[in-house]
């Protein structure tokens, strides 16, 4: 009986230290989990915690089928795992084995959630960042790319580029490693989509600061970018130190630094432009090559107006407008590119125009020209306040100005300009018409007064003597012998071909 009673014992005692041996192989299963975790997917140990505390009550909660609250804890460094149902301590072996199923999945997921808010995070952080993929699979001109992870953690995410943001021309194979910009981060569902870019300006801009190494110490700085992507960008620079040439550091020895840029977007144009906070001197060099005559700026517009020579204006514009395009994008100013001609033509149609407007002043004209306002449609984008500041009246006679703009803005794009005012234009660039091609109302336009009687049609002396000197026409009508009238032939009449044709000899 005796014996019998001690290898009981021993035999409890035996089970006792097994029992403890196995909950300590799980504590360090717990713990060494989390740490693994914790290093791999650069998920917090305190997510994967709590991720694995869920999974084991929902366990519970599913196992007991009672509405009972159940508490579960896991100690973060013995990593022993505590579960109470109200006041009853539960064991880790109550859970069975579909209990146990479920705690896992659950955990899954709430791990998987945790590595997806990791993955948001980091490239929420990094975007504008230049990165390097390595493309998976093309589908439908979209590659499918994956992209490293940053040091802290190990592995690749997916991410992907859009046929819109590849450089027009360009085709990317099947483990091509690429070079591009974070562009986009946003979350679908569980998963999330990065968006990658290789047309944006900050592209560009990230080449630069690889390429540089002025740019990266912050010696050279780049201020703004403007791009049209395949074709040309501009690229405005600045130095904080004076013995140091940014437009020279960026180009480098015979364009070796450049030519790294220019090769990585395909041959693409790059101007580099000295930055100058004075837009009086950055407009003219954001136009470069053109040569500018005068800067005109309007600030409230936002609007600069810049002339050039003749010779210089198709150059200024660039080609389909892409220079002074790219400039307006750099500076951040709507540019216009004209000559004088055209600036006094426009200042004339502007007086026409405004002189129209019911109780407005010849100073009120004055005022709104000088501010930058060339026609009903740059009237439109003002406040009634705004407009009564300007020119010094009421705001509600004000407000009845925009309104008459705004109506005459709407019928002239709809009906185009009156023909009176095209009439007027050619007047004031001196390209009057010849007499006997107007109307005479025309006429009277141009002239400034109503002809007291019809216009003359085509002088005597014929066809050429409109473009002869006086005196020759006169010698020439003397020199004529005078013509007997001739009785018609049969067939002809006095108004036939033959009259009508002009005297060329």
């Amino acid at each position: 009986m005796a014996k019998t009673t001690t290898k009981t014992k021993k035999g409890k005692k035996e089970a006792a230290v097994d029992k403890e041996a196995a909950r300590q192989t799980q504590r360090q299963a717990v713990l060494s989990l989390v740490e693994t975790m914790h290093r791999e997917k650069n998920i917090s140990k305190d997510i994967i915690f709590g991720g694995i505390e869920a999974a084991i009550q929902l366990a519970i909660e599913r196992a007991s089928l009672e509405e009972v609250d159940v508490l579960v804890h896991i100690d973060r460094t013995s990593g022993e795992i505590i579960a109470q149902r109200g006041d009853q301590m539960i064991e880790p072996e109550y859970l069975g084995r579909i209990a146990a199923q479920a705690a896992r999945q659950v955990m899954t997921q709430k791990i998987r959630e945790a590595e997806s808010e990791g993955v948001f995070n980091e490239f929420q952080a990094r975007k504008g960042d230049l990165v390097t993929a390595t493309v998976q699979r093309v589908d439908n001109g979209t590659a499918i790319v994956t992209v490293t992870k940053d040091q802290k953690s190990s592995g690749t995410v997916e991410a992907i580029l859009p046929r819109s943001e590849q450089i027009p021309g360009e085709t990317h194979q099947v483990n091509d490693r690429i070079k591009a910009v974070v562009m986009d981060v946003r979350k679908q569902g569980h998963r999330v989509k990065i968006v990658l870019s290789r047309c944006h300006p900050d592209f560009v801009r990230a080449l630069f600061e690889q390429e540089i190494p002025e740019i990266q110490d912050r010696t050279i700085e780049i201020k703004q970018v403007a791009r049209e992507a395949g074709y040309r960008s501009k690229v405005a620079v600045s130095s904080i130190d004076m013995k140091v040439d940014c437009v020279g550091a960026c180009v480098g020895v015979r364009g070796s630094r450049i030519k790294n840029v220019i090769d990585e977007i395909n041959g693409e144009r790059i101007d580099i432009v000295r930055w100058n906070d004075s837009m009086q001197v950055m407009i003219p060099n954001a136009l470069q090559p053109a040569e500018i005559s005068d800067v005109q700026l309007y600030p409230r517009l936002g609007r600069a107006i810049v002339l050039v020579a003749e010779d210089q204006l198709s150059l200024a514009i660039g080609r389909r407008g892409q220079n002074v395009r790219l400039a307006s994008k750099l500076v951040g100013w709507d540019i216009d590119i004209m000559t004088m001609d055209e600036l006094s033509r426009d200042l004339d149609k502007a007086e026409r125009w405004f002189s129209r407007i019911p109780g407005i002043q010849p100073e009120h004209i004055e005022a709104l020209i000088t501010e930058g306002f060339f026609s009903y449609t740059d009237l439109t984008f003002l406040e009634a306040e705004q407009l009564a500041e300007i020119i010094g009246i009421d705001p509600e006679v004000a407000d009845d100005m925009i309104i008459f703009a705004e109506e005459e803005a709407e019928r002239i794009e709809r009906e185009g300009e009156p023909e009176e005012e095209i009439v007027a234009e050619e007047a004031a660039a001196g390209e009057q018409p010849a007499e006997g091609l107007l109307s005479e109302e025309a006429v009277a336009i141009v002239n400034g007064e109503v002809p007291a009687e019809p216009v003359a049609a085509t002088p005597a002396g014929g066809f050429e003597s409109l473009f002869q000197p006086e005196g020759e026409v006169q010698a020439a009508q003397e020199a004529q012998p005078p013509q007997e009238e001739q009785p018609p032939q049969s067939g002809e009449s006095n108004g036939g071909e033959a009259d009508r044709r002009p005297n060329t000899e």
